[in-house]
């Protein structure tokens, strides 16, 4: 059921739309929906409208996208509860996310079919504004390989199944959207080649596969990597790898964690380099331990212990972020020094694009949804607003 929202007007800021960067623009949003952009000399027929006038200076950009993230403020897509999700979509907009992938990890079968049938129950009845929302599941795991294992409990990986990916898709009603996969492995092209011929995203992570045969991987479908440079074979002179085939083969683009820990300032600036704004995506991968203290959290039945930004296993093994994607955005354009428009492109468009959304999502335009979020002037969310509905305003001081 949809409530009634008052239609909202932006104005007096900059809009970034996806034609043109307009300097003093407004934003007319109705019935979920943008119905107008323009300058603000062209602006008539305000009265119906609740009129939001904010400085000059900010800045009106898409929603973000997520599509990597297991959990946020003390919840997790494991937990298979409508309670974690709730949490989910009402904390992420905080930092600008409007839609995202709820990510799954590898478990015991039993505990990822709960939590893929909770996503899928849950999407059939979220939200209709004002929380982000679930445009379905990313399942990182059970197919994936254990020589790059990372945060993935060895236990419970399997080699590729597709009778039993079947199953899933099956019982999610079609809302496994992208799956995480070592291509190497028995079964992985098989699977690909199903995936593709499904329309739903290939991607190549937990990997060691070898630079030819991430070629075998494209040419039967994948068109995706999961978290460029972690937990998968890099760079090297004889061997390219998994890293060199994403910088060199354009079929392909790359999630990446920008914050610092999980990929160095530099090599996010060399990944950028090579790829391009049209070549990657900007995620988060992050765990239940995102918005809350230092101390110890569970991830997939293992211990986290999350200290000073970083979230490890006792091993000291990278166990998911605790990044938020506006903080992503922020570290992009510090990292590369790319333009806001290309941080918009990795943060919104690309993943908008790959998830078969554009039409609705990722950008402002007329028509599409109402996912807007307002940056102040350092780049920090201010606003965030998921379906025409004010989702988020940053307390001022």
């Amino acid at each position: 059921m949809i409530k009634h929202v008052n239609p909202i007007l932006l104005k007096g800021i900059r809009v970034y739309s996806e034609k043109e960067m307009i300097k003093n623009g407004f934003i007319k949003i109705k019935d979920q929906k943008i119905i107008e952009i323009g300058s603000i000399d062209a602006l008539i027929d305000e009265d119906e409208f609740e009129v939001i006038e904010l400085p000059a200076y900010y800045k009106a950009i898409p929603g973000f996208i997520d599509v990597h993230i297991h959990g946020v403020n003390g919840a997790d897509t494991m937990d298979a509860t409508k309670e974690a999700l709730d949490t989910m979509v009402t904390a992420l907009p905080k930092e600008g996310t409007t839609s995202f992938l709820a990510t799954t990890m590898t478990q015991e079968g039993k505990q990822i079919e709960n939590a893929l049938k909770n996503v899928a129950q849950y999407i059939e009845k979220q939200p209709s504004q004002g929380k982000a929302e679930i445009l379905g599941l990313h399942l990182e795991g059970p197919f994936v390989n254990a020589k790059r294992a990372g945060a993935q409990p060895i236990q419970h990986i399997v080699d590729p199944d597709l009778a039993l990916f079947k199953e899933w898709q099956t019982m999610t009603n079609g809302n496994i959207k992208l799956v995480t996969l070592a291509p190497e492995r028995p079964g992985g092209l098989e699977m690909i080649r199903y995936l593709k011929e499904n329309g739903i995203i290939a991607s190549i992570g937990h990997s060691d596969a070898t630079y030819e045969e991430v070629g075998e991987a494209i040419e039967a479908g994948a068109n995706h990597v999961t978290h460029l440079f972690n937990q998968m074979r890099g760079l090297h002179h004889r061997e390219p790898g998994v890293v060199g085939a994403a910088f060199l083969r354009d079929e392909l683009i790359a999630e990446i964690i920008v914050d610092g820990v999980h990929v160095r300032p530099e090599m996010v600036e060399l990944a950028y380099k090579q790829k391009q704004s049209d070549g990657l995506i900007l995620i988060t991968d992050s765990m239940r331990a995102k918005c809350m203290k230092n101390g110890k959290y569970d991830l997939g039945g293992q211990e986290v212990t999350v200290q000073d930004g970083k979230a490890v296993l006792a091993d000291g093994t990278l166990a998911g972020s605790i990044l938020r994607l506006g903080q992503a955005v922020k570290n992009i354009v510090n990292y590369t020094g790319c333009s806001l428009e290309n941080a918009i492109e990795m943060a919104s468009v690309n993943p908008a694009k790959q998830l078969n959304v554009f039409e609705r999502k990722g950008s402002l335009a007329e028509g599409k949804d109402g996912d807007i979020v307002i940056l102040d002037k350092n780049l920090e969310v201010f606003m965030t607003f998921c379906r025409g509905e004010l989702a988020f305003k940053k307390e001022e001081n």
